[in-house]
């Protein structure tokens, strides 16, 4: 029996229903951001039928104008190069004044999410037809790979009774098929970004991501987008600068908080800065989200700006040992944690007074995310990892989450510890949690994981 045998008894209504998608999507950066990675892939069709293959995603607009610029698209076998917009509604086209704005006319594709009721001629103000993509609920959903709802109530479920009737090898098997399950997701989606930018920049995107943590993994993600690492490789002694003010860290207010032995750091950033400023400043609706409040001291933004800027200057050793055949963990691990910044090595911000003790630039519990996340499954996928191997990676602290699924199926913190301390382990609570706890609105009284699992063997 396999895991996705345990799923086809999973009802998933719908996550955005034809008559309210708009209240129930993402916001609009995040679509950007999707779409820029590649994860819903490069083949479409236009809302008149005709074929659509994304040749080139083009680049960020950081000013005024369409979302992406100098983007190539093939449409029926005829190449179109120029800029590409993208909505969450069929209907913002007019409503933001597109069609009106000489800015979009040269406009060679619309990306949309919801379509309207009426047919919509999405026009420029020259009234050329500008065609158009909508990306279904189901593609969406896909691409998120979002549950139903955030967090479920953290009490022993309905499965503690045939969970305790199986075998320690029993849940061994049914917790190594939902890793590799869940494995098998992050590899392709890690896939479809290399298919679009290549690999490194797929790697570029995926460490990024790790280091935003939760709070930040999408504004990092848009970071390492806006900024891609085949521009930073050619600006070498800028990088830091280029990041750093890319990310909208390197304001006046800012430069007047700091402490004084921390401007000299931040004048030399900006020295650097404000010669490529007007070129790659993004201010207004489309400046990054940055969460800066909640983090721990060591997962400020300002700090992982820091460590993604240490890591390019390091690249072809880390590109070495996070895409090696076979994969490692130990040495990429150990690489990591001796990374090292003058000035992050003792700081948690840019306005912050330095720490009496070393704080690791990108310590042992990164590492493992980045490897559980992206680098073993895609080391699984493609032949250069074994599952035992990768079972043998032990995890430092269980997350809340896993923490929570773990006393839903097993019944008490004391019952879930021996299912806490691998990092496989962790994986394949997570995946449970995500398809059954998480997707069911009964509180266990109608999830089908409980009868499931009178049947695994």
């Amino acid at each position: 029996m396999t895991y996705e045998f345990l799923l086809e008894s999973v009802w998933h209504p719908p996550l955005f229903v034809a008559d309210g998608l708009s209240k129930t999507l993402p916001p609009e950066i995040e679509l950007q951001a999707l779409w820029f990675a590649g994860a819903f892939g490069r083949d479409f069709r236009t809302t008149t039928g005709k074929k659509v293959r994304i040749v080139q995603f083009g680049e960020w607009n950081r000013g005024a104008g369409p979302d992406f610029m100098q983007t190539a698209v093939e449409i029926d076998g005829e190449l179109k190069t120029g800029p590409l917009e993208l909505d969450p509604l069929a209907s913002d086209w007019e409503t933001h004044g597109h069609g009106m704005n000489p800015a979009f006319s040269s406009v060679v594709l619309h990306v949309v999410f919801e379509s309207d009721s009426r047919r919509i001629f999405t026009r420029t103000c020259d009234h050329a037809e500008v065609p158009q993509v909508v990306i279904t609920a189901i593609q969406l959903s896909d691409a998120l790979n979002r549950p139903q709802r955030e967090v479920a109530i953290a009490h022993p479920g309905r499965c503690v009774a045939p969970l305790k009737g199986l075998s320690v090898g029993g849940i061994e098997c049914l917790l190594g098929e939902a890793a590799v399950y869940r494995a098998g997701l992050k590899a392709a989606r890690w896939l479809r970004t290399a298919d679009a930018h290549g690999r490194d920049a797929a790697l570029f995107q995926a460490t990024a991501e790790t280091l935003g943590y939760r709070g930040n993994a999408l504004a990092m993600r848009l970071l390492s987008q806006r900024m891609p690492l085949s521009f930073l490789k050619l600006e070498a002694e800028s990088t830091e600068a280029l990041l750093f003010g890319s990310a909208g860290f390197l304001s006046a207010n800012l430069y007047e908080l700091a402490p004084p032995d921390t401007r000299d750091y931040l004048r030399g950033l900006w020295d650097t800065w404000w010669k490529s400023r007007a070129c790659h400043e993004t201010n207004g609706e489309r400046a990054i989200p940055w969460k800066t409040h909640g983090q721990r001291p060591a997962n400020h933004p300002h700090r992982r700006v820091g460590a993604l800027a240490v890591l390019i200057k390091v690249w072809p050793q880390y590109r070495r040992l996070a895409l090696a055949r076979p994969f490692a963990a130990k040495p990429l691990i150990d690489f990591l944690q001796m990374l090292e910044h003058e000035f992050w090595n003792y700081r948690h911000t840019l306005t912050s007074n330095p720490s009496k003790q070393k704080v690791a630039l990108f310590g042992r519990s990164h590492a493992l995310e980045l490897i559980a996340n992206h680098l073993a499954p895609l080391a699984m996928h493609e032949g250069g990892m074994t599952y035992s191997s990768y079972y043998k990676l032990r995890n430092s602290a269980a997350n809340d989450k896993v923490k929570r699924c773990g006393l839903r199926l097993f019944g008490s913190t004391q019952a879930s510890l021996p299912w806490m301390r691998r990092v496989s382990h962790h994986q394949a609570l997570l995946q449970v949690y995500q398809d059954f706890c998480l997707e069911d609105f009964s509180d266990c009284k109608n999830c089908p994981f409980p009868e499931q699992l009178a049947q695994w063997r």
